[in-house]
């Protein structure tokens, strides 16, 4: 082990930047990035998640800079736990968008769990866009088409599609649409992602050429159950991903309507910012989901050869 790589672990955990940890020892950007990949290299273990946008300290990273403030007797003690922690351990934090209904809907967080006892998993549901690694979290779940092209991807999911559905009271009440337009003069119940945004704008395609629809809803929301439980209520039309509506869409509390306007898209992905040093606690999760995709029959990619998302 090369203990004058230390400072330069320091100064970049100090600054969470690669370049003005370089400023400050006044050393080359690219000295200060290769001293990083040799201790991570020695100790075995990622002490940073990097993306194109932010620098920030892993879980092994945090314990190494803590421990680098105890009397230097401790210091080696220190390096050997970090070298050898190679079982999946420790806090996984996740920020999953609220249509990932699959990935939500238990079994498979409960499947992990039990088959890796000493991860403590923290998940937060939010559709807020943002630097997963930036806040502080080891991965996300979100749709490939708005995953960041810095990051690795694997399939969580299939393809998907938006479906728009209605309580065959509201369709006998009030007719059925037969194209996206004649949505505006329909009782629509609408998602934000946040308060203060703008409900979300219903897309659809037709020959080829996708476009989209300003519904204008009566009833809008950020929470998928109440638009759910507001279409099964005859409360009126509303548009989430088709795997949302399944179990109520087969016991015919709910009609899908439009279905011609609404292609398969690709669906959900884990996605996560590093592809060396991974740790154990992500690289078991990663595994438990290749395992998940292969029992439902999904393409599987390894950590090692998945592409950039995007």
């Amino acid at each position: 082990m090369d203990l004058n790589l230390l400072p330069l672990f320091l100064a970049v955990a100090a600054e969470h930047n690669f370049r003005a940890a370089a400023d400050r020892l006044g050393v080359t950007r690219s000295a200060v990035s290769q001293g990083m990949q040799r201790l991570e290299d020695a100790l075995g273990t990622a002490l940073f998640l990097r993306t194109t946008r932010s620098v920030h300290l892993t879980e092994a990273g945090e314990r190494l800079f803590d421990a680098l403030s105890r009397p230097v007797s401790d210091i080696a003690m220190a390096l050997e736990g970090v070298a050898s922690d190679d079982a999946p351990r420790g806090l996984l934090r996740i920020a999953v968008t609220s249509i990932a209904e699959q990935f939500l809907s238990g079994p498979l967080i409960a499947s992990f769990a039990a088959a890796c006892p000493g991860v403590t998993i923290d998940i937060t549901v939010t559709d807020e866009e943002f630097d997963i690694v930036a806040a502080g979290y080891d991965a996300g779940v979100r749709l490939g088409e708005v995953i960041a092209q810095d990051m690795i991807a694997i399939p969580l999911t299939g393809d998907q599609r938006e479906t728009v559905v209605a309580a065959p009271s509201y369709l006998a009440a009030h007719g059925t649409p037969a194209h996206p337009r004649d949505l505006v003069y329909h009782r629509c119940i609408g998602w934000r992602p946040a308060p203060g945004a703008a409900p979300y704008r219903w897309e659809f395609e037709e020959n080829g050429i996708p476009f989209d629809v300003a519904v204008d809803p009566r009833i809008t929301t950020n929470d998928l159950r109440l638009m759910l439980r507001t279409a099964l209520a005859g409360g009126g039309l509303t548009f989430a991903p088709q795997e949302v509506f399944q179990p109520f869409l087969n016991s015919g509390e709910l009609i899908s309507v439009l279905d011609e306007f609404l292609p398969p898209f690709p669906g959900f992905f884990l996605y996560f910012p590093q592809r060396r040093n991974m740790a154990p606690k992500l690289r078991a999760l990663i595994a438990h989901l290749r395992a998940w995709n292969r029992q439902a029959a999904l393409p599987v990619i390894t950590a090692e050869d998945a592409p950039p998302a995007g």
